[in-house]
């Protein structure tokens, strides 16, 4: 390998983003843009389903698409932009297909993906415990106070 080539690929790998979230076809995300008016820059939220994702390295892109007012509208993002400024994974799809450009032809119910559960080394997020604090767990409970039936005279 080159010297050039070396230099190219540790400087691509310099500007790869980090905090990239994992995601994948049927994620419903919403991704913040970076948007330049004139002299001004603005943050703009785009959210949608992401419908595929594309390439890798500095080059990886992935496409988001929703519906407004009865119209679709894609979009296409390069991961590692400096345009894009956050991208959050608000629900994660269960899809059995790489591309989901079969959403194009579908409207309304049809259009819908089911919601994915997710689970993590075995446990169940959907139960929630109500645990005591380590404070009250430790103190030995009071003695009820006895009292004495009062006779009437």
């Amino acid at each position: 390998m080159s010297v050039n080539n070396q230099i190219i690929r540790d400087y691509l790998a310099n500007e790869l983003k980090k905090d990239v979230p994992e995601f994948g076809p049927g994620d419903t995300l919403k991704v913040s843009v970076r948007i330049t008016e004139g002299d001004k820059e603005r943050i703009q939220d785009f959210i949608g389903v992401c419908i595929r994702r594309k390439g890798s390295g500095i080059s990886e892109t992935f496409t988001v698409r929703r519906v407004s007012y009865g119209v679709g509208m894609e979009r296409i993002f390069p991961i590692h932009s400096p345009k894009v400024e956050a991208i959050e994974v608000l629900r994660r799809g269960k899809v059995r297909r790489a591309k989901l450009y079969y959403l194009r032809e579908l409207r309304g119910k049809k259009a819908r993906i089911v919601e994915r559960k997710v689970r993590h080394a075995g446990i169940d997020t959907s139960v929630v415990l109500d645990e005591q604090p380590a404070a009250e767990a430790q103190q030995p409970a009071a003695p009820a106070e006895q009292t004495q039936p009062q006779q009437e005279s």
